[in-house]
């Protein structure tokens, strides 16, 4: 159960942004949900917590477009689960993603910080 402290400094993510996190993730190499959302967690410094209810529709969504493929193996633990990777179509997908977030990053950026009229602050 998340607190209302926790519940209030959550980050939502918009459905492309965890899409694109997930073939990120995935570019590091085949991974389990559990994985997956341990990743993004160590490499957000702990400020993205991406719950289950979140995670398993996005890895459907994925695995349905061809990005992301799954097969059952087991974990390090003996433990059997699904492990996800990308597909070439996945790695294509990413590229473009990256390629719009740098773009979106740059106009927000230049909105945020601008004035009216296109001088910046």
């Amino acid at each position: 159960m998340i607190g209302r402290s926790n519940y209030k400094n959550r980050i939502e993510l918009l459905q492309g942004t965890l899409d694109m996190l997930i073939l990120r993730t995935l570019q590091w190499g085949p991974s389990h949900g559990y994985g997956i959302v341990q990743a993004l967690r160590t490499q957000s410094g702990e400020v993205l917590q991406l719950e289950t209810g979140s995670l398993y529709p996005a890895l459907h969504r994925l695995e349905r477009q061809g990005w992301v493929e799954s097969e059952w193996k087991q974990t390090e633990s003996k433990q059997r689960a699904r492990f996800y990777s990308l597909t070439r179509a996945g790695r294509e997908q990413l590229a473009s993603d990256l390629s719009r977030w740098q773009q979106m990053v740059e106009v927000i950026g230049s909105i945020m910080h601008g004035e009216p009229g296109g001088e910046e602050a």
